[in-house]
């Protein structure tokens, strides 16, 4: 009885009425564009980051990350790769040798790191996936190399150059050898150009003094990265009593990270903003509602009515503002997700060579919307336009009836 009430006391004022459920719609819609865009723009980040070096999760010797070294690696880390990479939930899982050196071409030099790797079982790789010239080489153990556009034009490397690169092994020795190169990249990150090397795993395994099978680490890519807790717990029992450890790709990609946390934080503040305007905007329309119907809610009181129920009124149109805005702001969404999923804003221009954390930034703008995104604005707009109603609905419970009838 009460909603019925509310229904149609909502509609007395229709234009007003319209322009405040349209103001939380449009929040709404704001707060789902904005939250989406973010968390398209951090999953498919995050991505490009594990795909350009340790995965989504990595299984590292203990304390690699604190204290990198050519010497500490994973002992039989191809079978452990096989192991994971059976897994369901893994999409790809490779091993991989992370090196420093010193690579050479003539009389020019260029210092920078290398990632050797299986081309023949990662078949997720960054680097090859963005070729400008060449091939990525077929063979664990031949001598090619990928190098990014910007140490080859510093190096003047061409496909099928030479390349040598000096580096120590695991006893502190050093050691160099020579490769040619097979393939150019551009991953749109400069300082990655211009020092990073793909070499074969099976040819640095030679020169480092690595045994058959051994990595520096285990990179494992998933088929959905907000399993990475779930799945990090999962792989500490699958790596069981072997000196290795499991992390995240919050802790590889340390600086990644703490970017997203401060931009998550800025969006979160811009969203306060916004749902403050929408609860004043709903506060003004439902005091402005009860301070014109105070004769009303005077004779509804002096024929019985509680003021509790008066309460319950009041609160009631508060949730039917809510309801009415989130249908209004889902039907604005639904032509506009479909659009953003599909095309997208292309923002080339203004973000090329973008990066955060040394990792390339998609300028292509699209939307991710899960479930439990959606479900948490929803609720969360809900509850603000409910409180926005309390002040109001607690006023009208206040009205002394004879005061109101004074009035009449």
């Amino acid at each position: 009885m009460l909603f019925k009430m509310a229904w149609r006391n909502l509609w007395r004022h229709k234009r007003r009425s319209f322009i405040t459920c349209f103001s939380v719609a449009f929040g709404y819609f704001l707060a789902l564009s904005l939250t989406g865009m973010a968390e398209d723009s951090y999953q498919r980040t995050v991505d490009v980051g594990a795909k350009m070096g340790m995965g989504h999760i990595t299984v590292l010797p203990p304390e690699y990350l604190e204290r990198p070294a050519v010497g500490k690696r994973v002992a039989q880390a191809d079978a452990l790769r096989e192991q994971v990479a059976a897994r369901p939930e893994v999409r790809s899982a490779s091993s991989r040798i992370l090196g420093q050196a010193m690579f050479a071409n003539g009389g020019r030099t260029q210092g920078g790191q290398f990632v050797a790797v299986d081309p023949s079982k990662d078949d997720a790789n960054f680097f090859a996936e963005h070729l400008v010239e060449g091939a990525l080489f077929e063979g664990a153990n031949e001598r090619g190399a990928l190098v990014g556009h910007k140490m080859a034009t510093r190096l003047r490397l061409k496909l099928g150059r030479k390349l040598i690169y000096t580096t120590t092994n695991v006893n502190g020795e050093i050691v160099s050898d020579m490769v040619r190169v097979t393939g150019i990249f551009d991953s749109g990150v400069d300082d990655v150009d211009a020092t990073m090397v793909l070499l074969p795993i099976g040819r640095a395994r030679a020169t480092l003094g690595y045994e058959p099978g051994e990595s520096t680490m285990v990179a494992v890519l998933l088929h959905d990265q907000r399993q990475v807790p779930a799945q990090t717990k999962a792989l500490e029992q699958v790596v069981g009593q072997r000196r290795a450890e499991v992390v995240g790709w919050r802790q590889t990609l340390a600086d990644l990270a703490g970017f997203m946390a401060v931009d998550r934080a800025t969006n979160r503040l811009f969203q306060l903003l916004v749902a403050l305007l929408i609860a004043a905007g709903v506060l003004n329309t439902l005091y402005m509602s009860v301070m014109e119907r105070r004769r009303e809610f005077g004779v509804m009181m002096a024929v019985g009515m509680k003021p509790g129920s008066l309460f319950g009124l009041v609160l009631a149109e508060s949730a039917l503002i809510g309801v009415v805005g989130v249908l209004m702001g889902a039907v604005l969404m639904v032509p506009w997700h479909a659009y953003m999923t599909s095309t997208g804003i292309d923002m080339s221009a203004a973000m090329e060579g973008y990066e955060l954390g040394g990792v390339a930034v998609d300028p292509i703008i699209r939307l991710f919307l899960s479930l439990e995104l959606v479900l948490g604005v929803t609720a969360t707009l809900f509850a603000l336009t409910l409180a926005s109603g309390l002040y109001p609905a607690w006023v009208a419970g206040r009205i002394p009836p004879v005061e109101s009838l004074r009035t009449i």
